[in-house]
């Protein structure tokens, strides 16, 4: 399975890390492209093939520094993936934020609520 990496662009889009020979699946950064779904598109058909054939542990990173509505509801829809892929591999979220941003940090605390998908939180 071919990796997918897409560079931050000008704190617009955020960096994406998709490796599945290495296990190291992140996305960072700011995320408020001007088309959420048609930025997204790709990392859903990647984790759409990941899901059939995952590794054995899937830890996903996340580790925004800002990110609007529009890119809110495709992160949701990237943990729902992530909670089929957690029906094959032991699969856990990690939430990376800057220790001064309690907002950051609601978001995803409001994120683990909402999935079955185990969450660590990690202050940066």
């Amino acid at each position: 399975m071919n990796s997918l990496f897409i560079e931050a662009n000008d704190n617009t889009t955020p960096a994406i890390t998709l490796d599945k020979s290495k296990g190291n699946f992140e996305i960072s950064g700011w995320s408020h492209p001007e088309d959420a779904i048609q930025f997204y598109a790709p990392i859903f058909e990647w984790l759409n093939k990941y899901v059939g054939e995952p590794n054995v542990e899937t830890v996903f990173k996340f580790h925004f520094q800002y990110y609007n509505t529009a890119s809110a509801k495709q992160i949701f829809r990237v943990i729902s993936l992530l909670e089929e892929v957690a029906k094959k591999s032991k699969t856990k979220i990690v939430w990376k934020y800057e220790s001064d941003d309690s907002d950051m940090l609601a978001s995803g605390e409001r994120f683990s609520k909402m999935s079955t998908v185990p969450f660590e939180f990690v202050s940066c």
